[in-house]
């Protein structure tokens, strides 16, 4: 039991990392677990706390990954924790999908209410954000009865069958397992910092004609903003010139909300930044604080498949409906303006690095969903992917958790929860670690922490 264990404070890193424990932990890893995982460096975590971690070692790290944007309120958050104690004492299970409970009614009430746009609602659990993209799939294809689906080149959707087939990030998440769905057609999306592509204009003028008629197009899906393709925040009238495109040719329009959403970009979800009602939106990540949970959120007369046609035995299971009723709760009480607040300030620090280093190419970002991009050359905007590699590793070793995203791009999403004191000292551990690893310094730049 770890009940009213001391508070941690740190970054504190008191043994050779990874440490003695640790080093075992990931020892057995090694031989019981799959090859598939990724795994950026040797963290083997005992408990969390707020924006902090600490390993098996008593090593304490300021977390900038939220179990990839994931503990939006914090590690066990207290009235999140007590949330789950109480609905475990009560119920732990009773499939949703046979049998009627109230967390589940309660939580699809609230996210109907709090979804963007005004039309009725109707929602979909599932256990994750991959489950969530099939679900929405399948839901297009069956109340269309078209075919075929358009997704975006650099986008993530998960990584099993039907959200694979939408995903178009990397290639090693593909090698080896094609044939996939069939009927998906991948445009670029729009990046301001690399392209100047219109991709509704494209979608216009070439897709439709050449490739895939608009009239057998399901739906569109997209994230409002990239997440695994790099933090790509798009022009501001690229979401609604493609909820424009989907109403003229009757085609659903998907958000996968899925990083972006339940707060991250300092409103609940991001489309809102730009006034967009989507048909479709897909969330999980933030949803519930870390207890594995997903869902769609759909317009209630897109509903219209039959009983017995999807159903997912764990999907709203009570437990994970209570931590998600209570972190929306501490979202709305203002959790996201803080998120709003706190975005502002973590970019305006980064853009100080952005004057101080010529590898920081560019600072983007909404909220706490910002991301820093490398480059080899400021001019050619060459990724520089190793550099990348090393100042994350060097941010470890100094106790700051960090993750990356597209090719080259640093990527921020700390708990909602973050303070400005973790702020700087996030940035001050950064602007060593882009030392650390030979980062060329701008002649007279001062020093950004």
């Amino acid at each position: 039991m770890m009940a009213n264990l001391p508070p941690l404070y740190g970054p504190s890193i008191r043994t050779a990392l990874p440490g003695p424990r640790s080093a075992a932990l990931i020892a057995d890893d090694l031989q019981l677990l799959s090859p598939s995982y990724t795994r950026p460096y040797p963290l083997a975590v005992r408990r969390g706390q707020g924006a902090w971690i600490e390993d098996l070692d008593g090593n304490v790290f300021l977390d900038f990954t939220a179990g990839i944007a994931v503990c939006s309120t914090g590690h066990c958050h207290p009235r999140v924790v007590s949330a789950i104690q109480d609905q475990a004492e009560a119920l732990l299970h009773m499939s949703g999908t046979d049998f009627y409970y109230e967390p589940q009614r309660d939580l699809a009430k609230k996210l109907a209410q709090i979804a963007p746009g005004e039309s009725a609602k109707r929602v979909f659990f599932t256990n994750s954000g991959a489950e969530a993209v099939e679900a929405a799939f399948k839901l297009a294809r069956y109340h269309t009865g078209r075919p075929q689906m358009l997704a975006f080149w650099g986008g993530f959707h998960g990584r099993t069958f039907g959200a694979m087939s939408l995903t178009g990030s990397k290639v090693v998440q593909r090698r080896g397992f094609s044939p996939l769905v069939p009927g998906v057609t991948h445009i670029e999306y729009p990046n301001p910092y690399r392209n100047a592509v219109d991709p509704v204009e494209h979608l216009e003028k070439v897709v439709f004609r050449r490739t895939v008629a608009a009239e057998e197009v399901a739906a569109i899906i997209v994230e409002p903003i990239q997440g695994e393709g790099g933090y790509v925040v798009p022009p501001d009238d690229f979401l609604p010139r493609l909820k424009w495109l989907c109403e003229r040719h009757g085609i659903l329009l998907i958000a996968d909300e899925v990083q972006s959403g339940m707060g991250r970009t300092g409103k609940m979800f991001a489309c809102e930044h730009v006034g967009v009602e989507p048909d479709i939106v897909c969330v999980a990540k933030g949803i519930a604080s870390g207890l594995p949970l997903g869902a769609i959120i759909a317009r209630s007369e897109l509903m219209t498949w039959p009983p017995g046609s999807h159903a997912s035995t764990f999907g709203g299971n009570p437990v994970a409906c209570v931590a998600a009723l209570e972190t929306i709760a501490l979202l709305e009480e203002g959790l996201i303006d803080h998120a709003a607040r706190m975005g502002e300030l973590l970019q305006q620090r980064l853009s100080g690095l952005q004057e101080r280093f010529e590898s920081v190419g560019d600072v983007r970002g909404r909220g706490l969903m910002v991301g820093l991009e490398l480059v080899q050359d400021r001019r050619t905007k060459e990724p520089a992917a190793r550099l990348r590699e090393q100042v994350i590793q060097n941010c470890f070793h100094r106790g700051l958790l960090m993750l990356g995203c597209g090719e080259s791009t640093l990527r921020f999403c700390p708990p909602l929860i973050v303070d400005a004191a973790q702020i700087a000292t996030a940035v001050q551990i950064l602007e060593a670690a882009f030392l650390d690893a030979g980062c060329t310094v701008i002649n007279g730049a001062p020093s950004a922490s």
